[in-house]
């Protein structure tokens, strides 16, 4: 099974799409919006501070009645952010994002935020990865 690095490798976007947490949440939907993405590091400077997802807004913003102009991200991200390394196996992230109930895996490296994996990116990879092993099973049978 494939790392995670290698799955970072093959993304359509390789910068890390980040917002600073003094920003208002309005700021972080519009670039959620823009790249038709579920969540955004939030880094201060380099620092992974948190992350800010569209289930951070719903719960935290919408359902407490406050602004998402004047509310700030700092203010409803989630602060305690499980990350993984670049040499994790799709496996290893996947049992971790299931068994911990969140959506979006920050991948580190050198202390720096390298990427971030969707649990949609590991699901796809696990079907192909699947698919594969089954071509591979019925060629070894027909032999």
């Amino acid at each position: 099974m494939k790392t995670l690095q290698q799955l970072l490798d093959n993304k359509k976007y390789k910068e890390v799409i980040s917002i600073a947490p003094h920003r208002p949440v309005f700021d972080a939907l519009v670039i959620l919006a823009e790249y038709q993405i579920g969540a955004l590091v939030v880094l201060e400077g380099e620092k992974l501070a948190g992350i800010f997802s569209e289930r951070d807004y719903a719960r935290e913003v919408i359902l407490k009645g406050r602004s998402s102009k004047t509310t700030h991200i700092t203010d409803v991200m989630t602060h305690d952010v499980v990350c993984a390394s670049p040499e994790d196996t799709v496996e290893q992230a996947m049992t971790l994002m299931t068994t911990r109930n969140f959506r979006h895996l920050p991948v580190m490296k050198d202390g720096k935020v390298i990427g971030v994996l969707s649990l949609s990116d590991l699901a796809k990879e696990t079907i192909d990865y699947q698919q594969r092993l089954i071509k591979e099973l019925q060629t070894y049978i027909q032999r």
